[in-house]
């Protein structure tokens, strides 16, 4: 790719307030302009993205949100806690239809196999648990580590990465959730992995604030790259452009070109800024809109208008 000199250039075009306590999880809905955030809170929230405005609570919790996932083709929010305990909400019926109770500490990540229909549960006990969305019940689960497994990314050739507080990264198979390989490099626990939408690479960040570029069929480490000052809290891959976004406990976030791993913009208050003041802790893409969200409890809307090649 041939970046053009043109500058990418970005845009505060909304913020979202009115949480109460830090932010830790963040998800689109299936249906268009919708957003769900949880945190420190008493509920997952419901926003426009049409309006960029509050909407509603979905439902209460007991304990922190450290993970919402929509997956495709169900009508399901899935909100994993601090207790451990994973809600189902069902947008037909309104309502919390099941919790999943399997797990006793922190569910960190939660993702889905969608041509298997099923989902995956990561938590702080160092097991993911995998369960049929059709009949949501539990019918595996994978003893990874002796500490919390953190996050999870499925690439599109079905290999999952589970970056875990061990240091290290289990490589599973989806078909069959045979172990491959353990992958080590970072000095400190992983807190983001994510696969490049053409399933090339595997790029991961931990808390000893590198990047590492993985070759995704060797697993070999391609680059490694001293990204931020602190912790790299999430890797958000852009769904169409050739970039991926790295959020930090800094309370920066670096956007990278997805096949050279260059530096192109770094958004935070020292840049100017009108951005997070603590950790940030998870960002998504909306098209080229870019949304973070913070221990400052605050939601950020970013337009990043990206050079034309």
């Amino acid at each position: 790719m041939n970046h053009e000199l043109t500058k990418m250039t970005v845009e505060k075009i909304a913020e979202l307030t009115g949480h109460s306590n830090p932010l830790f999880a963040l998800a689109l809905s299936q249906k268009p302009g919708i957003l769900f955030s949880g945190g420190n809170d008493k509920g997952v929230v419901e926003w426009s993205l049409k309006t960029n405005s509050f909407i509603k609570v979905m439902f209460p919790v007991a304990t922190s949100v450290y993970a919402i996932h929509c997956p495709e083709n169900f009508p399901y929010l899935i909100a994993g806690l601090r207790s451990g305990q994973v809600l189902v909400f069902d947008f037909i019926q309104q309502k919390v239809i099941k919790s999943l109770n399997h797990h006793r500490k922190a569910v960190f990540d939660i993702k889905s196999v969608s041509h298997k229909k099923e989902l995956l549960i990561s938590s702080e006990d160092g097991t993911v648990s995998i369960w049929s969305l059709e009949a949501l019940e539990m019918i595996h689960s994978l003893n990874v580590s002796h500490d919390t497994v953190r996050c999870i990314s499925i690439s599109p050739y079905y290999d999952i990465a589970l970056g875990c507080r061990d240091n290290s990264i289990a490589i599973y198979d989806a078909e069959e959730y045979a172990f491959i390989e353990k992958i080590t490099n970072h000095t400190m626990a992983v807190f983001a992995v994510q696969y490049s939408p053409d399933g090339k690479y595997l790029v991961s960040g931990a808390r000893d604030a590198q990047l590492k570029i993985w070759n995704a069929q060797t697993y070999e480490v391609i680059q490694n790259i001293a990204a931020h000052m602190f912790a790299v809290n999430h890797i958000a891959f852009h769904p169409t452009q050739p970039y991926f976004a790295t959020a930090s406990m800094d309370k920066s976030i670096k956007i990278w070109g997805a096949d050279d791993f260059k530096l192109y913009k770094v958004i935070s208050r020292e840049k100017g800024y009108d951005s997070h003041l603590l950790s940030i802790n998870k960002i998504v893409w909306d098209g080229d809109k870019l949304i973070s969200l913070s221990d400052d409890k605050r939601i950020i809307i970013w337009q990043i208008n990206f050079p034309e090649h």
